[in-house]
């Protein structure tokens, strides 16, 4: 197995009422911790609706973000392409890519949430075709072409970017895949990466894993460009503790308030989850292979189910969810990292077999260390007799 990436997604999602103030602040404080563990890459979404997602600008996030955490990389999970001009969209990613140093993954997708795309006149089905257009025009953009365009919302006259890309291999561009074709089709055509947003919140989802890598490489051979499974991104729900007993405690926290949300709330059906109470709620995320809420041995099963059901992948980003208290949460992706990192990054089984060696050797040495002493002793009491 390669060496696989991990990360968190922050849709974000944070309980209606509360102040929104700290809770952006608690988003950019946990981006700061997962810098200090090691983790690869954090991601910030875009929606302007519905009261849980409160970030509407993920660049402003992560400009934040790059301040504070000098190491990770940073993704737009996702810019709703569909939304925006896809000049200044572009012209806005390349000055990131310069703020962060290189460090800027551009996520897009059509935008998730119809009560966002409804207050500009769009409907879901609009949002799709049109990352279809914004997304041509953006990737010839970023390679630095002139582009003359014109969709349905914008029409663009010699256009061209005032920056090139921070890096010399350019920006990475990733586009968004729950269940359907549309994601891995455009991502395949263009030959970029893909996110799997909904690789474990729906059975379709899950299901469709495989079958969206396939479609990568069927529009890629046709479109004579190449896809890299390393740039290819899986996103799923996770909280762990020291015992799953402890786990379960700690998501009574909020996990109610997230069910309600994608039950009642977002009107987004793809994430279908199941249960009115609390007991189901728990359960139903183990039971119905969405995510883990349990241990670290819990965790690295999910994460080996998805390589075996992907074929494998590049990056792993837990979903943040605001199941548990943010002291509790920091915890978990401390645990995440020292238990689960390992066994995925080829560190794991070195130290594994070095203990084993010193465990199948330690009688000889420890027999040879007691010789050592006494002859020692021996030596010693012989100097002394000679003195003498």
């Amino acid at each position: 197995m390669s060496r696989l990436r991990f990360g968190y997604f922050m849709a974000p999602f944070h309980a209606p009422g509360r102040n929104p103030t700290a809770a952006l602040e608690r988003d950019l404080d946990l981006v700061e911790h997962l810098d200090h563990l090691g983790y690869d890459e954090a991601w910030f979404g875009e929606h302007h609706s519905a009261g849980s997602e409160i970030i509407a600008s993920p660049e402003i996030m992560i400009a934040a973000a790059s301040q504070r955490a000098k190491r990770i990389r940073f993704g737009t999970g996702v810019t709703s392409l569909s939304y925006h001009n896809p000049l200044w969209a572009a012209d806005r990613i390349m000055q990131l890519d310069h703020m962060t140093r290189g460090r800027t993954i551009f996520g897009v997708g059509p935008g998730s949430l119809p009560t966002d795309s409804a207050m500009i006149g769009l409907n879901p089905t609009d949002t799709r075709e049109l990352l279809q257009e914004n997304l041509d025009i953006v990737v010839r953009l970023l390679r630095g072409e002139t582009v003359s365009a014109k969709t349905r919302t914008h029409e663009l006259y010699d256009a061209k970017l005032q920056l090139a890309p921070y890096s010399a291999d350019g920006i990475d561009v990733v586009v968004a895949a729950v269940a359907s074709p549309t994601g891995p089709r455009l991502a395949g055509t263009h030959g970029l990466g893909l996110l799997s947003i909904g690789a474990t919140l729906s059975a379709d989802g899950f299901d469709a894993l495989g079958h969206h890598w396939n479609v990568m490489e069927e529009r890629a051979a046709a479109n004579n460009v190449t896809v890299d499974r390393s740039k290819w991104t899986l996103a799923g729900p996770f909280h762990i503790a020291e015992t799953e007993a402890e786990a379960y405690r700690q998501v009574e926290y909020g996990i109610e308030q997230w069910f309600d949300y994608f039950q009642h709330v977002a009107a987004f059906p793809q994430m279908a989850v199941s249960g009115s109470k609390l007991t189901e709620m728990i359960d139903f995320i183990n039971e119905a292979g969405i995510g883990v809420i349990g241990t670290a041995e819990q965790a690295r099963a999910q994460v080996q189910r998805l390589w075996d059901q992907s074929g494998g992948f590049g990056c792993l980003l837990q979903m943040g969810h605001d199941w548990a208290n943010p002291q509790d949460t920091k915890r978990s992706a401390e645990l995440f990292a020292q238990e689960v990192f390992p066994h995925f990054q080829g560190q794991a089984q070195a130290t594994l077999d070095a203990a084993e060696h010193a465990r199948a050797v330690r009688e000889g040495h420890a027999a040879k260390q007691l010789e050592a002493v006494d002859h020692m002793t021996r030596k010693y009491q012989q100097e002394l007799a000679e003195k003498s």
